[in-house]
């Protein structure tokens, strides 16, 4: 069975991370072939031109597997306890050091999807970049810059790297946009997020009720960013005149902080209403019909919201931002019907990316 290196985010410590490399794992199943994520630590991607450079990458790779060890969270702990359970991951860390041998392995690479090439993550690096291996064997599956624009540095740094790729997609029109300026030729696709491409019931295989829910009905809230006075007092009235809970699940004195990515999903399925700023959260409320609204999240960094502004678009959601007022209707008449569709896209994008070249 030929293998397929999945180049990603290595995160312990955000759910949609985590969903969107298992949903990208098991689409890869799908169509035969045996994926393996590729564990990677950001800072030891960069290219190393020189022997002095390899050491100091060395040093710092070593320096960060020890605090890793050393300093493990509840948090992480859990997360780690899914990523066993579910990942299928390598036993070696990919740097650039060893990025050459490991390729050998490998018969495709996937990167994608998260903000792998978010330069104000400091990602678009050389493995985030595939740099390391020949243009038959990478592609980008649903990659994210997270940003609506590159400036001059990060264009021409991509464009050393993305030319060769042998396919291109995106999650975001605003990548799209990037890309088509970039590299035209490439006609860059817009996929789903791959959590999009497994329906409910696939999700229902691995969702876990958390011990603490102990609520029959709740308002669930995932804010990456801040929650203005007003957007609470306005939940705090939804939830009064519907008889709700509040489960806050990123406050750090819930007892709903340390759950792991299948309890956020289980509840997702369950909640009375979701209130977000997140993609990923969001992207579960449409999964699983629920009603939600999503509120703008800018952060000091920079402008998060192209994700969510391209998935509303793409069906039909886009009344679901936050206005002044939440409502409990969300209208899904089309909603499946689409998602089909792309996730036809979707699939048929991966058999392309992993076929030999005739």
């Amino acid at each position: 069975m030929k293998q397929v290196g999945i180049i990603t985010i290595y995160d312990n410590s955000n759910f949609g991370n985590r969903l969107q490399n298992y949903a990208t794992q098991e689409t890869i199943k799908k169509i035969g072939l045996n994926p393996i994520t590729l564990k990677n630590l950001r800072r030891c991607n960069v290219k190393a031109n020189n022997l002095l450079d390899k050491l100091k990458l060395k040093i710092i790779f070593i320096m960060k597997i020890l605090q890793n060890n050393l300093v493990k969270n509840k948090k992480e702990k859990i997360f780690e306890k899914f990523n066993k359970k579910y990942i299928n991951l390598s036993k070696m860390y990919i740097t650039s050091n060893n990025a050459k041998k490991l390729e050998k392995k490998f018969d495709y690479f996937l990167v994608g999807s998260d903000q792998v090439w978010n330069p104000k993550f400091k990602r678009m690096t050389y493995i985030d970049l595939l740099g390391f291996t020949d243009k038959n064997k990478k592609s980008s599956f649903s990659a994210s810059f997270g940003v609506s624009e590159l400036n001059n540095v990060e264009k021409e740094k991509l464009k050393q790297y993305i030319t060769d790729f042998k396919y291109i997609s995106v999650r975001e029109n605003e990548g799209k946009k990037i890309l088509d300026e970039i590299v035209p030729e490439k006609n860059t696709q817009v996929l789903l997020d791959p959590t999009m491409i497994l329906d409910k019931s696939e999700w229902d295989r691995i969702i876990k009720k958390p011990i603490c829910l102990n609520a029959k009905k709740y308002i669930l809230l995932y804010f990456l960013g801040e929650i203005e006075n007003e957007w609470k007092n306005e939940i705090d009235r939804v939830a009064k005149e519907n008889d709700c809970d509040i489960i806050n699940v990123l406050d750090k004195n819930s007892e709903f902080y340390n759950i792991g990515p299948d309890e956020f999903v289980y509840l997702e399925k369950n909640a009375f209403l979701i209130c977000t700023d997140s993609f990923h959260s969001t992207v579960f409320a449409i999964l699983y019909n629920k009603p939600f609204t999503v509120f703008e999240r800018i952060t000091k960094v920079t402008n998060l919201s192209s994700r969510v502004d391209t998935l509303l678009k793409k069906f039909n959601l886009e009344s679901q931002k936050y206005s002044g007022k939440i409502t409990l209707e969300t209208k899904y008449d089309n909603v499946n019907e689409i998602l089909n569709i792309e996730r036809m896209k979707s699939i048929e994008f991966l058999k392309k990316a992993c076929e030999d070249e005739k």
